[in-house]
């Protein structure tokens, strides 16, 4: 069996993460068509995460046969609410204004399917963060610096986020993208 895996994403942070982990992968990016939080799907944020990330990893599990998949989905919640990637400016303006001075949670999906096994492994990190206040002039000072127009909730930690985060409780990966520590034991256990 091949011991490289296939990560079902296009995200360089994610590619980023396992390289520095040292996990031996090939990226595939499918563009699976995804859930829309604007749709109505009456899930909780994990369940649409996980839903998501499941998506992802069968279709590459259909264009890659017979290797190891991963794949993975990040959804910012506050409270039920979940904060998409923005579709623009005006909509990234309006989540950093609903996240400024408040604690959201990040939550990762994270699924490996094997050769020859139909059950998806994995789990679902959640990770609280908290805001700074945030001024209008200093949510439009961060969306000039950093393009969020692909990160959920509108933010990116690894990108001038000790601008606008106060605090983290939990993996700091996790809200970058992919929960690394409990990624490699999950691993660890699969051999």
């Amino acid at each position: 069996m091949n011991t490289k895996l296939i990560l079902a994403s296009g995200s360089p942070r994610r590619r980023e993460l396992l390289e520095k982990a040292r996990i031996p992968h090939q990226v595939a990016i499918l563009n699976t068509p995804e859930i829309s939080p604007d749709q109505p799907h009456g899930m909780t944020p994990a369940e649409f995460a996980w839903r998501n990330a499941l998506r992802k990893a069968r279709a590459a599990a259909q264009q890659y046969p017979g290797q190891r998949i991963l794949a993975a989905d990040t959804v910012v919640a506050l409270g039920t609410h979940i904060l998409g990637k923005p579709k623009h400016q005006r909509q990234a303006a309006s989540f950093l204004k609903k996240l400024s001075g408040r604690t959201h949670e990040v939550l990762t999906a994270v699924i490996v399917l094997l050769p020859k096994s139909a059950r998806p492994y994995g789990f679902v990190e959640r990770t609280e963060v908290t805001f700074c206040a945030l001024s209008a002039v200093r949510i439009a000072r961060y969306l000039k610096a950093v393009h969020v127009l692909d990160k959920a909730g509108a933010y990116a930690l690894q990108e001038k986020g000790a601008e606008i985060v106060k605090t983290i409780r939990g993996s700091r990966t996790n809200v970058v993208g992919l929960p690394i520590e409990r990624l490699t034991q999950l691993l660890h256990g699969l051999r």
